[in-house]
């Protein structure tokens, strides 16, 4: 062997990559090489302990268990730059499986001396060993990928890694809610601050007084500034916790529309976080973008701000953010952006002569949604009495939805090819037909019918009556009850997908055409994760929408997501990372964004995690399989 090819091998083979240069050349002296002709049993379930920590460099190995009564379990395929042999020279009684070479196969032997040093004197080697095989790579990965970044700017003070404890302004300025509106704004204008916190007799707060609440409320409207300073004060008040990262002020602030929030410390109130303190701390802050799409007034006004959404991904990444951190945000000002044209539509057609909600679906209705993708919304209405009434209604929401796709569509949201749009008579019905359409679509689950189910069944409300799309949701429930056909239908599309990984490992690519050498990260990744889960959710009654949320509903009610919930996160949110980052990238190069990849174009480290998230996927696919078994055909 030539000890720098050695070397050169071992610097992409994680985990010996993170060692630092004199232990990897030490560790590379160290180390014999051995051939094993295809079919060679290299080590034998229940034979003697390795000696030696295997790593393959060329060829691929099966690691399988053979029961008492001769079945055989595989337990993995392992290829090139993979291990094996740990646990049995740790564990030093006896090797756990049977590992056979599926192909002629060449293997790095470091010993087993230097092998126990490493885990004694290198932290990174023994948590790569110690920990599940998606989880050892998954956070060091999300680190190479944010440190590769261009958009990487070594920032002090981050809004995702930054306490809300150490932003927020400490001293808290408060006066009692009987203090007249003049000693208020003298208490604000001497200290030079821009909000006031109202306590009660027993001074708990119960309100806030900003600088806007003197300028509508008092100054606007000729009011007398002798009247009480609870008159003005602005309700409910919106805390957060010290210990909060300041993402999630955000968050709130941008739902509230506040631009102040109490800062909670052990149930005592620590302070006060601004929109100033946010955009102090990251020189930007996405409050501005709400503010911006606050202030307009027109379609036209809202179409500048628009475009202005998808550049906040970059600064998004720059912090470092996880994928569903960065589609929260996006979600939550898409929200208010449409919220804002719905406004709009009113003031121009009027109040609508029945109560409504507008709800939106597909990966908005999870909200995943990342750059603009088609619009995919509807219309529920309150059932109504008479004829005359439905004739009205349809009249109003005939012009009203047209008016509200045109202005998605100069916001730069594409129309939605299959139609699923409100402006679609057929997706815009009174409660009633809504409910019919759901309970069809699962008595008889039709091809049309599950397409349907698994696009409207992830809806979520926007804008309007709330309480109506809870009486849709709150329906669904006990029309899933005892439905195996529709549950196998939906356990069969979950099964569909299987993600492009190859026999030992390898990634299966389309083979010609325009994405020849790439793999669809959303068909053969996400779509998946986002199938099971779903199914998963439908059988269990669980309401909210987001893969993630469905998740962590799901820990404790179903035995596949209580074992396998952590990697199925971290998987999940792992891939959705990597198609954000290669979709950001396309767009600064003037290309539209789509969800290939060239899997050759990532980095040794990205390429094992996607290895490894795939399998993830292919193994609960297979557990979907068997646990559905009597309903799949």
């Amino acid at each position: 062997m030539i000890l720098e090819d050695v070397i050169e091998f071992l610097k992409k083979a994680p985990p010996f990559q993170f060692l630092d240069e004199p232990v990897l050349k030490t560790v590379a002296s160290s180390i014999s090489m051995e051939f094993y002709p295809k079919n060679t049993l290299i080590l034998r379930q229940d034979g003697p302990p390795s000696e030696s920590l295997r790593i393959i460099k060329k060829g691929g190995v099966k690691v399988f268990r053979v029961s008492e009564d001769g079945e055989e379990a595989i337990i993995d395929y392992r290829g090139e730059g993979d291990t094996f042999g740990f646990l049995s020279l740790v564990g030093k009684d006896k090797v756990r499986a049977n590992v056979t070479a599926v192909d002629d196969t060449l293997c790095y032997l470091l010993d087993k001396e230097t092998a126990l040093k490493l885990l004694d004197s290198n932290p990174v080697f023994t948590e790569y060993f110690l920990k599940s095989y998606l989880t050892k790579y998954i956070d060091r990965t999300f680190k190479e990928m944010h440190d590769k970044s261009l958009f990487y700017g070594g920032s002090d003070r981050l809004l995702f890694t930054t306490r809300v404890g150490e932003t927020a302004t400490k001293k808290v300025f408060t006066v009692k809610d009987d203090a007249t509106i003049q000693e208020a704004a003298r208490i604000m204008a001497k200290n030079k601050i821009s909000s006031l916190i109202i306590v009660d007799t027993k001074t708990l707060p119960v309100g806030i007084v900003t600088d806007r609440d003197l300028r509508e409320k008092v100054v606007a409207k000729g009011r007398d500034v002798s009247e009480p300073v609870r008159n003005i004060m602005s309700l409910p008040l919106i805390r957060v916790d010290y210990r909060d990262y300041c993402f999630e002020a955000v968050l709130k602030m941008i739902r509230h529309n506040v631009h102040h929030i109490l800062v909670i410390k052990d149930g005592n109130l620590d302070g006060v976080l601004t929109n100033h303190d946010l955009m102090l701390l990251q020189g930007a802050s996405p409050l501005s973008f709400a503010k911006d799409i606050e202030s307009q007034q027109t379609i036209e006004g809202l179409v500048p701000v628009s475009e202005k959404i998808s550049k906040i991904i970059g600064l998004l990444l720059n912090e470092g953010a996880k994928a569903s951190n960065i589609t929260k945000i996006i979600t939550e000002l898409n929200d208010r952006l449409v919220k804002k044209i719905l406004e709009i539509a009113e003031k121009k057609f009027g109040a609508s002569p029945v109560p409504y909600c507008y709800i939106v679906f597909g990966s908005e209705g999870r909200k995943e949604q990342t750059f603009k993708t088609d619009q995919d919304n509807a219309i529920i209405y309150a059932d109504v009495a008479s004829n005359e009434i439905e004739a009205e209604v349809n009249k109003y929401f005939s012009k009203f939805t047209l008016f509200v796709r045109e202005s998605l569509l100069k916001c730069g949201f594409p129309l939605c090819p299959a139609d699923y749009m409100a402006t679609n008579p057929k997706w815009r019905q009174p409660l009633k037909v809504w409910k019919k359409y759901f309970s069809n679509w699962i008595s008889t689950p039709t091809a049309d019918a599950v397409l349907n189910s698994v696009t409207f069944f992830d809806f979520r409300h926007v804008y309007g009556d709330a309480g109506i799309s809870d009486a849709l949701r709150d329906s669904l429930p006990s029309m899933l009850e005892d439905q195996k056909v529709f549950l196998g239908y939906l356990a069969n599309m979950a099964i569909k997908n299987r993600p492009p990984i190859g026999f030992l490992k390898t990634f299966v690519v389309e083979k010609s055409g325009e994405h020849k050498d790439e793999l669809n990260l959303k068909v053969k990744g996400i779509a998946p994760i986002v199938d099971i889960v779903r199914l998963f959710a439908l059988e269990k009654g669980v309401k909210e929408t987001s893969t993630i949320e469905r998740i962590n509903a799901l820990r404790d009610r179903h035995t596949i997501v209580h074992e396998y919930g952590d990697e199925l996160e971290q998987a999940f949110e792992f891939i959705m990372l990597l198609r954000i980052q290669h979709q950001y990238e396309q767009i600064k190069t003037g290309k539209t964004p789509d969800n290939f990849i060239n899997p050759n174009k990532l980095s040794n480290l990205e390429k094992k995690s996607l290895k490894e998230a795939f399998h993830l996927i292919s193994q609960i696919q297979d557990m979907v399989i068997d646990l559905y078994k009597s309903m799949i055909w």
